[in-house]
């Protein structure tokens, strides 16, 4: 049914009315957010009329049919009260038909079942019959061979297959008469049966194994397998065959007594099955030669008689092989009888024996005898050990020739390097490791934070203790000099661990790709290829070892700018050796200049060797930025108090009237005034000079241009002041 169409200013859509989960409250809140309630209404109303006025139109459009259907209904229920009667009778005889075919199925349902219960009974007679049958000639012809051989109780190979193959039948029908009573009056008479023929067919088996008779062999396997017993066959074989062998050959005092021992053992045990299973491999398919005509499938005296033996006897006999006490030698005895499983495995013959073979319980067994969660925890213990214990020296030197600078660097990267070493890495393992790895790496970056943190505190300590005075002290420049050189011996010791740190951080980190690459060869073995993990994880641990770098570059470039300025703030005595002196000129700098430049000359010398160049040159430049500023602040601040005491000395002249100088003027008039500031620009300018040997450009050191123009500026005042 298709709606009228209203108005497009309608604020709702028709079609919603016709929708199938209409709902006005919904409908009416969709609206209101639209429009008013009254403006809702309005539309309301104007559709109604819409709709009023389209059903008049539908019902004048079809009124006829409108009329016709009222008189076409009448006199319905008339002819309806008419059919009510003879519906009725139908139904009654539509039921009691039903009825009758229901008892009729029920009948031949009943008679069906009764024949088929006579169809089991008679089949369950018939099986009785048959295992009678079977049990009687198969007991006819164990007497008649026992007539002809009665010094032998066992039997001849061709009789014997034929009470194979009876006695597979018999089994198979006593299988399907299980429970029945006449079946446990025969049972006995059956075990008899059994008990014969499986001592006839072992005595056989080890007669053909003794005598190399492929023949008698083949036949026996044969019968075994078609009696349903390949695992008796295989089982007497590693009972008879394997285990005095196995027995004689691991001995634990042998074992303990040879250095090489359990790896003779193992030899022994592999030349077991070339030398004494040739002939039950060929007869059952597991050597090359074997003709595959007359192979006897089934069997795998490999996986079912020769291991389990093997691993019984391992377990029993050599009770120390699987003790973790010792990593070293558990490695040692893990490692060789890993390969001894894989030189087995390679006997196998073919990659279904070596499937079920890692199937096998005793597979299972003897891997999971070896602990090796114990072995990690002591190899954990070990080699984490020697990095807490290295640490716990605090910053300790390493020993000579080591290519770390501290101890506990060179311990971890030994640590590393262990982790994956040769005769300590087991591939089962692999997760262990390199989770172990990642934490020695996370423990050296907290070490040195903590060491960090630790110098700071102790350094505040100190400086609180013995303060520096900022006033100028009344000793002269080279008394000045001797206290700056003990300072920069006391703070020598942490700057040389500072250096020290910084150097094996930065080779640490040259040398994690060196274990990386490591690490992905030992992982490529067991077939891991997400390297992309791998290679973020180790670039996680760089980025927290260089988290480092920029604290140490700020504690090293601080005792350098410390040590540095503590000559360097000498400046401020040059108006004492001046004033009143009635010095000469001096055409040289002080000697603090070279003094100041001593500390960066001697780390230069002492780490050159230790050091990339890039990191001494960035030092120098860091240091030399700070001690130039407050140099400079230095230079001005005498600059200025030697400005004030010109300015000074000129109000007293005016105000006396008088002609006397302050300091007697000599060599060509120039003032001490001048004098201080010409020494100041010999220094500053000698400064320069020096800062460029070493390497650097005075344009990378800040302030140093503004320095020179300063100091050049009072050149250029102290040379207008000369008459």
């Amino acid at each position: 049914m298709n709606l009228p169409k209203g108005p497009d200013t309608l604020c709702f859509d028709k079609d919603e009315f016709m929708k199938e989960d209409f709902d006005v409250d919904r409908f009416v809140a969709d609206c209101r957010r639209r429009v008013q309630l009254e403006q809702l209404r309005e539309d309301l109303e104007l559709y109604y009329k819409l709709l009023k006025t389209a059903m008049v139109e539908l019902i004048n459009k079809d009124y006829a049919d409108f009329v016709n259907l009222s008189t076409n209904l009448v006199g319905m229920d008339k002819a309806l009260n008419q059919l009510t009667v003879p519906l009725g009778q139908l139904r009654e005889e539509v039921l009691s038909l039903r009825s009758s075919v229901s008892e009729v199925i029920q009948a031949i349902d009943d008679r069906l079942s009764k024949q088929d219960d006579i169809q089991r009974k008679k089949m369950c007679v018939l099986r009785l019959i048959q295992v009678v049958r079977s049990v009687e000639k198969i007991e006819k012809i164990l007497n008649s061979q026992n007539s002809k051989d009665a010094n032998s109780p066992l039997l001849a190979g061709q009789v014997l297959e034929r009470i194979a193959t009876e006695f597979n039948q018999l089994q198979f029908h006593a299988v399907q008469s299980k429970g029945m009573p006449l079946l446990d009056k025969v049972r006995p008479r059956i075990a008899g049966i059994t008990a014969m023929l499986q001592q006839s067919l072992e005595g056989m088996l080890l007669e053909g194994l003794q005598t190399s008779n492929i023949a008698i062999v083949r036949l026996c396997l044969r019968t075994y397998a078609t009696i349903d017993k390949t695992r008796d066959a295989e089982a007497l074989v590693g009972q008879v065959l394997v285990k005095p062998y196995v027995d004689e050959v691991i001995v634990e005092q042998f074992v303990q007594s040879h250095p090489s021992g359990l790896q003779t053992v193992y030899g022994k045990l592999l030349e077991f099955v070339p030398h004494h299973c040739r002939l039950l491999r060929e007869v059952t398919g597991g050597a090359i030669s074997s003709d595959k005509a007359d192979i006897v499938p089934g069997y795998d005296f490999m996986v079912n008689s020769v291991w389990p033996e093997i691993v019984k006897a391992l377990e029993e006999r050599l009770p120390s092989l699987f003790n973790p006490g010792n990593p070293d030698a558990f490695y040692e005895k893990y490692s060789v009888s890993m390969e001894f499983v894989r030189k087995f495995e390679r006997q196998c013959g073919s990659q279904a024996s070596v499937k079920r073979l890692r199937a096998h319980p005793s597979y299972q067994s003897f891997h999971n005898k070896w602990n090796l969660p114990v072995y990690f925890q002591l190899r954990f213990k070990e080699i984490a050990g020697s990095l807490e214990s290295a640490m716990s020296e605090g910053l300790q030197e390493a020993p000579s020739g080591s290519p770390y600078r501290l101890l506990a660097s060179q311990v971890l990267w030994t640590s590393l390097l262990k982790c994956w070493a040769e005769r300590v890495y087991l591939p089962l393992l692999a997760h262990r490791f390199w989770k172990l790895t990642l934490q020695l790496l996370s423990r050296y970056s907290t070490f040195l934070g903590e060491a960090l943190n630790k110098t700071a505190v102790t350094e505040a300590h100190k400086d609180t203790a013995k303060p520096l005075s900022s006033s100028a002290s009344s000793s002269s420049l080279t008394s000045q000099e001797d206290s700056g050189s003990e300072a920069s011996t006391t703070t020598a010791l942490s700057a040389q661990q500072l250096v020290s740190i910084v150097a094996d951080v930065d080779k640490l980190q040259d040398q994690i790709p060196q274990l990386s690459e490591m690490i992905k060869h030992r992982l490529e073995l067991i077939g891991f290829t997400n390297f992309e993990i791998l290679s973020d994880s180790l670039a996680d641990a760089r980025t927290s070892l260089s988290g480092c770098i920029p604290i140490l570059n700020s504690r090293v470039t601080q005792h350098l700018s410390d040590s540095c300025y503590g000559y360097l703030k000498s400046a401020a005595e040059v108006p004492r050796l001046y004033r009143r002196t009635n010095k000469e000129v001096s055409t040289k700098a002080s000697p603090y200049v070279d003094s100041a430049l001593k500390p960066l000359h001697q780390l230069q010398s002492d780490y050159k060797d230790v050091l990339k160049p890039s990191i001494i040159q960035d030092w120098f430049r860091v240091a030399l930025s700070d001690s130039t500023r407050r140099y400079y602040e230095t230079v001005a601040e005498v600059l200025s108090s030697v400005k004030k005491m010109e300015e000074s000395l000129k109000r007293l002249k005016q105000a006396r009237k008088t002609i006397t100088a302050s300091v007697p003027e000599t060599n060509g008039g120039l003032t001490d005034d001048g004098k201080i500031r010409l020494q100041l620009a010999l220094d500053v300018e000698y400064f320069g000079e020096q800062i460029q040997k070493m390497g650097l450009q005075t344009s990378d050191i800040s302030l140093f241009s503004s320095l020179l123009d300063l100091v050049q500026g009072a050149r250029d005042r102290a040379s207008s002041q000369q008459p």
